[in-house]
């Protein structure tokens, strides 16, 4: 173990030294208040991040790492999830190409007349929840969820349960940015950590590519830290772990668990952008269901340890803990797996049951047998409504984004545009709602580790309904007319489905 961690950060360190003598970076500048990190002026770490040069060489090492990680070490200790990411990655990118060509030739969309609205009662969510139990493998659990939309609402409320945590803190992100918001969570991560457990889990490519790029409202004199795991380790009795990224699968999944009792599940990363800039949503959820959420928690926080793929068996084979709770509703944990895409199964299902509405909310739109779906939905009559951000941050999904605007308003979905980045991921079929980290592209329905929460409670749909989609309905702009598209539209479309 300390070997390979040796040769490893050896590796990031000869990238970088490397890269910062080709760059001509040879006089380092400048210093960090030790008083606003917390940490010692002589640590590399946390000294000049404010130099393009070095954020670029640090991200060539960090990157260096996780190559070497992926197939020198992964292959021995983790043989099983690389092969399952191999296999899934592969069959799962030939189906998508396959699907796509059945869909627009072999199988072409619905005839042109389109059905007025039918506004047809439901479908029976009594039904529907009894068909889920034979679609997914298994049957719900039960909780509460409030949801926690934009920053102001779900950073409040983070760090307000770090500090009254009497147990243990457990984090489980997609990115841990390295911006002034997320060394203000880190530090209070730091401080927590002296009284109670506090370990991260963080995916080692979407930090990465996180901590490169900073949000444009950063405060000029905010002295960046280079590395988020060393800032949240040093001086502190924090644990983190970095999940490797076999062959460029990823864990997408936001989770914060406070105590086993209370948990944070949704689409926010720990960064700037989510608490001040972009359109997000979180849930607050309690009841047994955070016991499955803890037992998921815990197995891929094994399984990024030494141990790997044994780890994460040690910890599935402990019985799990159900938190103690009065009250409640059904709520259904739905996962992407390498071997088992729950959460695109569970909805396409739903798409094909409504009778009555489809609201959905989300930032990348490029699954073409979900679009296929959804027009035909249409076309039955259904009201289909869709969300999407007008000022998206990934530029190949906002090519891809235009293809499917102009295939949805040509069979009558109505598209709105949210103005500014929303990166919602939220959807309600006739009562049934589906919401977590969960985009509607290939990547998080095929390929990604996600996590996303389902219910058919009235009281908690309503919510989302009133408090999400009337709100940003109202918020958004309805489009009319068709995107102008080129060539670019049609490559982003094609890679979009098959890689993105």
């Amino acid at each position: 173990m300390f070997r390979c961690t040796s040769e490893l950060r050896f590796t990031t360190m000869l990238a970088t030294i490397l890269l910062i003598k080709l760059t001509g970076c040879t006089s380092l500048t400048g210093q960090v208040n030790s008083k606003q990190t917390g940490v010692p002026e002589a640590d590399i770490t946390h000294q000049h991040a404010h130099s393009p040069a070095m954020r670029r060489a640090y991200g060539v090492g960090q990157a260096t790492q996780n190559f070497v990680q992926t197939f020198a070490w992964d292959p021995f200790f983790r043989p099983y999830s690389t092969m399952t990411a191999v296999g899934s990655l592969t069959l799962k990118s030939i189906g998508a190409s396959m699907r796509r060509a059945v869909v627009t030739v072999s199988e072409p969309l619905p005839g042109e007349s389109l059905a007025s609205l039918s506004y047809d009662e439901p479908m029976d969510l009594n039904d529907w929840e009894q068909d889920l139990d034979q679609i997914i493998g298994r049957k719900a659990s039960t909780g509460s969820i409030r949801f926690l939309i934009d920053g102001e609402e779900f950073f409040s409320r983070l760090k307000e349960s770090i500090v009254s945590a009497q147990k243990k803190i457990h984090v489980r992100t997609y990115i841990f940015d390295n911006d002034d918001v997320s060394v203000e969570v880190a530090d209070l991560l730091r401080q927590r950590s002296e009284e109670v457990d506090v370990r991260v889990l963080l995916d080692g490519v979407g930090t990465l590519l996180g901590t490169q790029v900073h949000a444009d409202s950063t405060p000029e004199d905010f002295q960046a830290p280079l590395s988020m795991t060393r800032y949240l380790e040093d001086g502190s009795r924090v644990r983190v772990r970095t999940h490797s990224n076999p062959f460029m699968t990823g864990d997408h999944v936001k989770s914060t668990i406070i105590d086993g009792e209370l948990a944070f599940v949704g689409g926010m990363n720990i960064g700037r952008e989510y608490r001040y800039e972009w359109h997000d949503m979180m849930m607050e959820v309690t009841g047994p269901v955070v016991g499955k959420i803890q037992r998921d928690a815990d197995k891929a926080w094994g399984k990024a340890g030494f141990l790997g793929d044994l780890g994460q068996l040690l910890q599935a084979i402990k019985p799990p803990r159900t938190p103690e709770f009065a009250g409640g509703y059904p709520i259904r944990v739905l996962y992407t797996l390498p071997h088992d895409s729950q959460i695109y199964r569970a909805q396409l299902a739903a798409i094909r049951r409504a009778r009555s509405y489809i609201f959905i909310e989300n930032a990348y739109f490029s699954d073409d047998i979900i679009m296929y779906e959804l027009v035909r939905a249409r076309r039955r009559g259904v009201d289909v409504r869709v969300i999407i951000p007008a000022a998206g941050n990934h530029p190949m999904m906002n090519l891809s984004n235009g293809a499917s605007i102009n295939t949805m308003l040509a069979h009558g979905i109505r598209v709105y545009l949210y103005a500014g980045m929303s990166h919602i991921k939220a959807a309600v079929f006739d009562g049934w709602a589906c919401v977590g980290s969960a985009n509607f592209d290939a990547m998080s329905l095929r390929i990604n580790r996600e996590m996303n929460l389902a219910t058919s409670d009235p009281g908690t749909v309503n919510e989302l309904l009133v408090k999400l989609f009337q709100a940003d309905f109202e918020a958004s702009t309805e489009i009319s007319d068709p995107i102008p598209m080129n060539w670019r539209h049609g490559v982003a479309e094609i890679i979009a489905d098959a890689v993105l």
